[in-house]
């Protein structure tokens, strides 16, 4: 185990690793615009019944 450790240590990083590519982003689809929303007025949603909770107190 420490024979492996030792080969691996030994080896320049560079030269087991591969090149980096950049991801490619994808378009913005109607569904996930949809979702968004969804989750953007259940936030707020959310938010304002904290408020109405705690402001009761």
């Amino acid at each position: 185990m420490k024979r492996i450790v030792a080969i691996a240590v030994a080896l320049p990083g560079t030269a087991i690793a591969e090149t980096f590519d950049r991801p490619i982003p994808q378009p913005q689809t109607a569904a996930a615009e949809f979702w968004f929303l969804v989750g953007s007025v259940a936030l707020i949603v959310a938010l304002g019944a904290v408020q109405w909770m705690v402001s009761r107190r």
